[in-house]
């Protein structure tokens, strides 16, 4: 027998879970370089136009499948057509393996969490992160040097995502989530705060305010925006049809997925406030050019930001700290929403006691995540980004549009969406999703996949190769596995 059908207990519940779903590391050390390198205060038009033409209106498709179907990503393509079931366990394969080692990015996030009391990394935060932090190695030999402080990280966060997915829906995502989410961003205040305060602040947060208008003809700052917009929302990852499945009747889904984008994007603009603001006063204090300290990801948050706190004497163990913790609760959320799609697909098929689901997948995930835990972990975790998002996930994007742009019946979905919500959807939401979203993301991929592979050295173009193995031949074999869910060949 299939289980009891869960539901969120409030609309609340819900919207942090999505918000927190959609907050994570990209916003707070992804965009204000995408932002700073694509013309600064005129890049927010290709991004506004790109959150509402191309971002919102995907988010409302997976919104109305989930809704509309209440099933996992798995049985929605199976209802759909038979035949479409691999795709679907492709979608979920990519987001497990994302899972893996954000999961890793998140752990080392953990370590500097414990050591910016004592800014323990010392004069030269560079060094450190690559000796102390990563021990990483050049050789392939390294995959057999187990780093013990980012294995011991990895378990950790490995650990409190299974402590809070295996609960309920509510007690567990719901409930953290809406202690986590909240917390965040008044953390995120106190900093933007207290980086308005310091010297040098208006060299940083004019950068995004002084517009380079000759950007907006660039087809590439366009790119970057939809791309920022794609990876920000956490668009073809099937967390906003899986939460959006768990939604009781009489739900407001096209001014839900409305609010969660803005806040999304507001949050993602209001922190960039705050880190260029830092950095301005990092190039004052330094005499450092502001441009060579604007950098993304790992390189922004445990090199250049260790040295800003460094700078900033003893408000920098009590900032610091602030910022740490800031990315932490990020990750976490991000991950939850992750793995809840992966649960969820793997249980309803199989019709596994979720605890039990969870448990099983957070072990195998632990012990794929350990690799990244190696003298070489970077390497691979770098292979691994570099494929999944610029090549597998934006597959699975153009391939969702082509399904629920023209192989379903599109205008169910207009009518589901526009039941009870107060903002309406039609032909024009109708010709994004069939005609323009398509192009954007196809052209988007041609673009990630050749930088990919031009940039990729042999070890990285290997480990790409094995990884398109494995999600061609998996996806085959989990949609061929008989279902222990006797609903689940229904089609309704």
């Amino acid at each position: 027998m299939s289980e009891k059908r869960i539901e969120w207990n409030s609309n609340f519940a819900f919207m942090m879970a999505m918000i927190g779903s959609a907050v994570g590391l990209g916003n707070i050390w992804r965009f204000p370089n995408v932002l700073y390198s694509n013309g600064g205060g005129s890049f927010m038009i290709p991004y506004i136009v790109s959150l509402f033409l191309l971002g919102i209106s995907f988010v409302l498709v997976e919104y109305a499948v989930g809704f509309r179907f209440k099933k996992s990503i798995g049985r929605i393509l199976f209802s759909i057509s038979k035949k479409l079931e691999p795709i679907a366990w492709f979608i979920v394969l990519i987001v497990f393996l994302i899972t893996t080692y954000y999961v890793c990015v998140v752990g080392w996030d953990l370590i500097y969490v414990v050591l910016s009391f004592t800014k323990a990394w010392g004069a030269n935060p560079d060094t450190f992160f690559a000796s102390n932090v990563l021990q990483a190695t050049d050789s392939i030999s390294g995959i057999f040097q187990i780093v013990p402080i980012v294995l011991a990280s990895v378990f950790a966060i490995w650990f409190m995502i299974w402590f809070i997915v295996k609960r309920d829906l509510n007690d567990g995502i719901g409930n953290v989530s809406k202690i986590l989410l909240p917390t965040l961003c008044l953390m995120v205040v106190i900093i933007v705060v207290f980086s308005l305060t310091l010297p040098g602040a208006s060299i940083g947060y004019t950068q995004i305010f002084t517009p380079d208008w000759n950007a907006l003809t660039n087809l590439n700052v366009w790119l970057a925006a939809f791309g920022q917009i794609v990876f920000s929302l956490s668009l073809g990852m099937a967390i906003a049809m899986t939460y959006a499945s768990y939604l009781p009747e009489k739900s407001r889904l096209i001014d839900s997925a409305v609010t969660v984008a803005f806040s999304n994007s507001a949050f993602e603009v209001f922190n960039s406030i705050g880190i260029f603001s830092i950095l301005g006063f990092m190039a004052l204090s330094t005499k450092i050019p502001f441009d060579q300290l604007v950098t993304e990801g790992t390189g922004l948050a445990f090199v250049v930001f260790p040295q800003v706190f460094n700078t900033m004497g003893p408000m920098g163990s009590i900032i610091g700290p602030l910022f740490f913790i800031c990315i932490l609760f990020a990750g976490i959320t991000s991950a939850i929403a992750l793995l809840e799609v992966v649960t969820y697909a793997i249980s309803e098929k199989f019709n596994i006691e979720r605890k039990r689901t969870v448990t099983v997948i957070c072990i195998v995930g632990f012990l794929i995540s350990t690799m990244f835990a190696t003298g070489i972990g970077s390497t691979i975790l770098g292979a691994f980004d570099a494929f999944l998002n610029n090549f597998a996930l934006l597959l699975g994007i153009l391939i969702e549009c082509i399904i629920f742009g023209w192989i379903y019946d599109f205008n169910k979905l207009i009518e589901t969406l526009n039941k009870d919500s107060r903002i309406k959807v039609g032909k024009t939401w109708k010709a994004v999703i069939k005609y323009i979203l398509p192009i954007c993301i196809a052209v988007l991929w041609i673009q990630g996949v050749y930088s990919t592979i031009t940039s990729s050295d042999n070890l990285s173009l290997t480990i790409m190769g094995i990884l398109t193995v494995i999600l061609i031949v998996l996806p085959i074999v989990f949609a061929k596995l008989p279902a222990k869910n006797e609903d689940y060949y229904k089609v309704d």
